[in-house]
């Protein structure tokens, strides 16, 4: 690892010890990189602002999709004081970034309670397995916009 990227993971780093520090969420951190420079920052906001979404990867994401006024990340690098959850992982690669970087382990989360095993164990199974059960309904009619959306010449692919 250079000593760039060692840097920008000492970033992320101290966002998740600074919000520790406030009492403002877990202790989660994250930045954007893009040409060798820092675009974003986040840290987990969940209790601040009830919402469950809001990981430290998420909120970089955000900010750096408002900084660079844009949905895509590609030629961007995300650091994130942790491994990212099955959420933030998701999320990373809607958004297209290049690489993850990490520091913490999913394990090491783990023994402070925040456990992601289960969700990347439900994922893997048939919706019928799941612990939330799932019901489709109406999907003729919901069909209906997926088929004029293939239509639309105006449509902006993501």
């Amino acid at each position: 690892m250079t000593s760039k990227s060692e840097y920008f993971m000492k970033q992320a780093i101290l966002l998740s010890k600074e919000n520790l520090s406030k009492v403002s969420g877990g202790p989660f951190g994250a930045v954007i990189v893009k040409d060798g420079k820092l675009i974003s920052g986040g840290s987990n906001q969940v209790t601040t602002h009830n919402d469950p979404t809001a990981h430290a990867e998420i909120e970089a994401i955000r900010a750096a999709c408002k900084a660079l006024n844009t949905f895509s990340l590609e030629g961007c690098e995300i650091y994130t004081s942790c491994e990212p959850c099955p959420m933030c992982l998701s999320a990373i690669y809607w958004a297209r970034l290049d690489k993850i970087y990490y520091a913490n382990t999913r394990e090491d989360a783990a023994e402070l309670n925040f456990d992601d095993e289960f969700l990347y164990n439900e994922i893997g199974k048939p919706s019928e397995h799941r612990k939330i059960p799932m019901t489709q309904i109406l999907r003729d009619e919901a069909y209906v916009v997926f088929k004029e959306w293939i239509l639309k010449e105006n449509k902006i692919h993501y």
